[in-house]
Protein backbone atom coordinates (compact mmCIF):
# COMPACT_ATOMS: atom_id res chain seq x y z
CA UNK A 1 0.00 0.00 0.00
CA UNK A 2 2.79 2.44 0.83
CA UNK A 3 4.31 2.06 -2.61
CA UNK A 4 0.89 2.25 -4.26
CA UNK A 5 0.35 5.65 -2.63
CA UNK A 6 3.68 6.97 -3.87
CA UNK A 7 2.25 8.71 -6.94
CA UNK A 8 -0.77 10.17 -5.14
CA UNK A 9 1.12 13.15 -3.68
CA UNK A 10 0.57 12.01 -0.10
CA UNK A 11 2.77 11.86 2.95
CA UNK A 12 2.23 8.66 4.95
CA UNK A 13 2.74 8.27 8.68
CA UNK A 14 2.78 4.69 9.94
CA UNK A 15 1.66 4.46 13.57
CA UNK A 16 3.06 1.46 15.36
CA UNK A 17 1.36 0.47 18.62
CA UNK A 18 4.28 -1.77 19.63
CA UNK A 19 2.98 -4.49 17.32
CA UNK A 20 4.41 -7.98 17.89
CA UNK A 21 3.95 -8.62 14.15
CA UNK A 22 6.95 -6.44 13.35
CA UNK A 23 5.01 -3.48 11.93
CA UNK A 24 7.38 -0.93 13.46
CA UNK A 25 10.55 -2.52 12.11
CA UNK A 26 9.08 -2.90 8.63
CA UNK A 27 7.79 0.67 8.67
CA UNK A 28 11.16 2.05 9.78
CA UNK A 29 12.86 0.25 6.90
CA UNK A 30 10.36 1.59 4.37
CA UNK A 31 10.62 5.10 5.82
CA UNK A 32 14.35 4.92 5.12
CA UNK A 33 13.62 4.09 1.47
CA UNK A 34 10.60 6.33 0.76
CA UNK A 35 10.82 10.05 1.48
CA UNK A 36 7.05 10.43 1.86
CA UNK A 37 6.78 7.88 4.69
CA UNK A 38 7.19 8.57 8.40
CA UNK A 39 6.70 6.44 11.52
CA UNK A 40 5.17 7.22 14.92
CA UNK A 41 5.92 4.60 17.60
CA UNK A 42 3.57 4.23 20.57
CA UNK A 43 4.04 2.12 23.70
CA UNK A 44 0.95 -0.06 23.54
CA UNK A 45 -2.09 -1.02 21.51
CA UNK A 46 -5.20 0.93 22.52
CA UNK A 47 -7.57 0.22 19.65
CA UNK A 48 -8.53 1.76 16.33
CA UNK A 49 -9.98 5.00 17.72
CA UNK A 50 -7.00 6.14 19.81
CA UNK A 51 -4.61 5.24 16.99
CA UNK A 52 -6.58 7.39 14.55
CA UNK A 53 -6.77 10.24 17.04
CA UNK A 54 -2.99 10.16 17.42
CA UNK A 55 -2.69 10.32 13.64
CA UNK A 56 -5.17 13.18 13.37
CA UNK A 57 -3.28 15.23 15.94
CA UNK A 58 0.02 14.60 14.22
CA UNK A 59 -1.46 15.57 10.84
CA UNK A 60 -2.88 18.80 12.24
CA UNK A 61 0.40 19.64 13.99
CA UNK A 62 2.21 19.17 10.68
CA UNK A 63 -0.13 21.63 8.98
CA UNK A 64 -2.40 19.28 7.04
CA UNK A 65 -5.47 20.88 5.48
CA UNK A 66 -7.02 17.57 4.41
CA UNK A 67 -6.67 14.27 6.26
CA UNK A 68 -7.72 11.02 4.63
CA UNK A 69 -8.07 7.63 6.33
CA UNK A 70 -8.27 4.23 4.62
CA UNK A 71 -7.65 0.53 5.18
CA UNK A 72 -4.13 -0.48 4.21
CA UNK A 73 -4.98 -3.99 3.03
CA UNK A 74 -6.23 -2.92 -0.43
CA UNK A 75 -9.89 -3.35 0.50
CA UNK A 76 -9.86 0.37 -0.31
CA UNK A 77 -8.34 1.19 -3.69
CA UNK A 78 -5.40 3.64 -3.74
CA UNK A 79 -6.68 5.00 -7.06
CA UNK A 80 -9.78 6.28 -5.26
CA UNK A 81 -7.70 8.61 -3.08
CA UNK A 82 -7.69 11.43 -5.70
CA UNK A 83 -11.47 11.07 -6.06
CA UNK A 84 -12.06 11.63 -2.35
CA UNK A 85 -9.71 14.59 -2.35
CA UNK A 86 -11.40 16.17 -5.37
CA UNK A 87 -14.82 15.76 -3.74
CA UNK A 88 -13.81 18.06 -0.88
CA UNK A 89 -14.32 20.92 -3.32
CA UNK A 90 -17.95 21.05 -2.18
CA UNK A 91 -17.85 19.11 1.11
CA UNK A 92 -16.17 19.14 4.51
CA UNK A 93 -16.17 15.36 5.00
CA UNK A 94 -16.12 12.91 2.09
CA UNK A 95 -17.02 9.26 2.64
CA UNK A 96 -16.11 6.46 0.27
CA UNK A 97 -19.48 4.70 0.37
CA UNK A 98 -20.37 1.11 -0.39
CA UNK A 99 -24.08 1.73 -0.09
CA UNK A 100 -24.87 4.59 -2.47
CA UNK A 101 -25.65 4.17 -6.17
CA UNK A 102 -22.52 2.90 -7.91
CA UNK A 103 -20.95 1.57 -4.71
CA UNK A 104 -20.51 -2.12 -3.97
CA UNK A 105 -18.71 -4.80 -2.00
CA UNK A 106 -16.88 -7.67 -3.68
CA UNK A 107 -16.01 -11.18 -2.49
CA UNK A 108 -17.91 -10.83 0.78
CA UNK A 109 -19.99 -13.62 2.25
CA UNK A 110 -23.71 -13.16 2.91
CA UNK A 111 -23.26 -12.86 6.68
CA UNK A 112 -20.62 -10.16 6.43
CA UNK A 113 -22.73 -8.21 3.93
CA UNK A 114 -25.72 -8.43 6.27
CA UNK A 115 -23.77 -7.32 9.36
CA UNK A 116 -22.11 -4.41 7.55
CA UNK A 117 -25.18 -3.10 5.77
CA UNK A 118 -27.39 -3.79 8.78
CA UNK A 119 -25.04 -1.93 11.12
CA UNK A 120 -25.02 1.12 8.87
CA UNK A 121 -28.82 1.01 8.51
CA UNK A 122 -29.34 0.69 12.27
CA UNK A 123 -26.99 3.59 13.06
CA UNK A 124 -28.65 5.73 10.40
CA UNK A 125 -32.12 5.11 11.81
CA UNK A 126 -31.18 5.56 15.47
CA UNK A 127 -29.15 8.71 14.91
CA UNK A 128 -31.33 10.16 12.18
CA UNK A 129 -28.21 10.72 10.09
CA UNK A 130 -28.63 11.12 6.30
CA UNK A 131 -25.61 8.93 5.55
CA UNK A 132 -25.86 5.43 4.06
CA UNK A 133 -22.40 4.13 5.02
CA UNK A 134 -21.74 5.25 8.59
CA UNK A 135 -19.42 2.36 9.44
CA UNK A 136 -17.03 2.78 6.50
CA UNK A 137 -13.40 3.73 7.08
CA UNK A 138 -12.46 5.44 3.78
CA UNK A 139 -12.89 9.12 4.63
CA UNK A 140 -11.42 12.53 3.96
CA UNK A 141 -11.74 15.38 6.45
CA UNK A 142 -11.08 19.06 6.07
CA UNK A 143 -8.84 20.42 8.80
CA UNK A 144 -11.54 22.60 10.31
CA UNK A 145 -13.72 19.54 10.93
CA UNK A 146 -11.11 17.83 13.09
CA UNK A 147 -10.41 21.09 14.90
CA UNK A 148 -14.12 21.56 15.68
CA UNK A 149 -15.43 18.14 16.75
CA UNK A 150 -13.33 18.00 19.96
CA UNK A 151 -11.05 15.02 19.41
CA UNK A 152 -10.26 14.88 23.13
CA UNK A 153 -13.84 13.91 24.00
CA UNK A 154 -13.99 10.96 21.58
CA UNK A 155 -13.61 7.65 23.42
CA UNK A 156 -14.86 5.10 20.86
CA UNK A 157 -12.28 2.43 20.11
CA UNK A 158 -13.87 0.14 17.52
CA UNK A 159 -15.95 0.80 14.44
CA UNK A 160 -18.18 3.02 16.57
CA UNK A 161 -15.35 5.51 16.08
CA UNK A 162 -16.32 5.88 12.42
CA UNK A 163 -19.95 6.45 13.30
CA UNK A 164 -19.14 8.94 16.04
CA UNK A 165 -16.79 11.13 14.02
CA UNK A 166 -19.21 11.43 11.11
CA UNK A 167 -22.14 12.10 13.44
CA UNK A 168 -20.21 14.81 15.28
CA UNK A 169 -19.39 16.46 11.95
CA UNK A 170 -23.07 16.44 10.97
CA UNK A 171 -24.13 17.84 14.34
CA UNK A 172 -21.59 20.64 13.96
CA UNK A 173 -23.18 21.63 10.64
CA UNK A 174 -20.46 20.40 8.30
CA UNK A 175 -21.26 19.17 4.79
CA UNK A 176 -20.88 15.39 4.47
CA UNK A 177 -20.81 13.85 1.01
CA UNK A 178 -20.74 10.20 -0.03
CA UNK A 179 -19.12 9.03 -3.24
CA UNK A 180 -19.38 5.44 -4.50
CA UNK A 181 -16.49 3.02 -4.05
CA UNK A 182 -16.04 -0.68 -4.73
CA UNK A 183 -14.81 -2.31 -1.55
CA UNK A 184 -13.22 -5.73 -1.87
CA UNK A 185 -12.18 -8.52 0.43
CA UNK A 186 -8.96 -7.97 2.35
CA UNK A 187 -5.91 -8.95 0.34
CA UNK A 188 -3.53 -10.19 3.04
CA UNK A 189 -4.74 -13.33 4.81
CA UNK A 190 -3.25 -14.37 8.13
CA UNK A 191 -0.67 -17.14 8.08
CA UNK A 192 0.28 -18.85 11.32
CA UNK A 193 -1.00 -15.90 13.33
CA UNK A 194 1.14 -13.38 11.43
CA UNK A 195 0.82 -11.39 8.26
CA UNK A 196 3.21 -12.09 5.37
CA UNK A 197 6.23 -9.84 5.22
CA UNK A 198 8.00 -9.11 1.96
CA UNK A 199 9.03 -6.19 -0.22
CA UNK A 200 6.12 -6.87 -2.54
CA UNK A 201 3.68 -6.61 0.38
CA UNK A 202 5.02 -3.59 2.26
CA UNK A 203 1.96 -3.08 4.45
CA UNK A 204 1.33 -6.70 5.22
CA UNK A 205 2.46 -6.54 8.84
CA UNK A 206 0.26 -3.51 9.40
CA UNK A 207 -2.79 -4.74 7.58
CA UNK A 208 -4.77 -5.18 10.78
CA UNK A 209 -4.45 -1.43 11.14
CA UNK A 210 -5.50 1.57 9.16
CA UNK A 211 -4.00 4.11 6.88
CA UNK A 212 -4.49 7.79 7.10
CA UNK A 213 -3.46 9.84 4.14
CA UNK A 214 -2.73 13.49 3.93
CA UNK A 215 -2.33 14.62 0.41
CA UNK A 216 0.14 17.39 -0.22
CA UNK A 217 -1.35 20.35 -1.96
CA UNK A 218 0.74 22.98 -3.66
CA UNK A 219 -0.73 26.45 -3.60
CA UNK A 220 0.40 30.04 -4.08
CA UNK A 221 -0.17 32.97 -1.73
CA UNK A 222 1.00 36.42 -2.79
CA UNK A 223 3.43 34.94 -5.25
CA UNK A 224 4.95 32.46 -2.79
CA UNK A 225 4.54 28.77 -3.56
CA UNK A 226 3.91 26.55 -0.55
CA UNK A 227 3.68 22.80 -0.16
CA UNK A 228 1.88 21.57 2.91
CA UNK A 229 3.26 18.54 4.69
CA UNK A 230 1.13 15.45 5.23
CA UNK A 231 0.94 12.61 7.70
CA UNK A 232 -0.42 9.17 8.20
CA UNK A 233 -1.12 6.46 10.58
CA UNK A 234 -0.28 2.92 11.72
CA UNK A 235 -1.87 0.72 11.00
CA UNK A 236 -1.41 3.46 8.51
CA UNK A 237 -2.28 6.98 7.70
CA UNK A 238 -2.14 9.28 4.77
CA UNK A 239 -2.81 12.95 5.12
CA UNK A 240 -3.41 15.74 2.67
CA UNK A 241 -2.32 19.28 3.12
Amino acid sequence: MLRALGDKGVHVLVIDDNSPAGTGELADRLAGELDYVGVLHRNRKEGLGPAYLAGFRRALADGAELVLEMDCDFSHAPDDVPRLIAATGDADVVLGSRYVSGGSVRNWGALRRFVSAGGSWYARVVLGAPVRDLTGGFKCYRRRVLETIDLGSIHSKGYAFQIETTYRALRAGFRVREIPIRCRRRSWPKRSGRYPRSDSQPCAAASKGRVLCTKRVTFTIQGQTLVSPGTDMSALLCARV
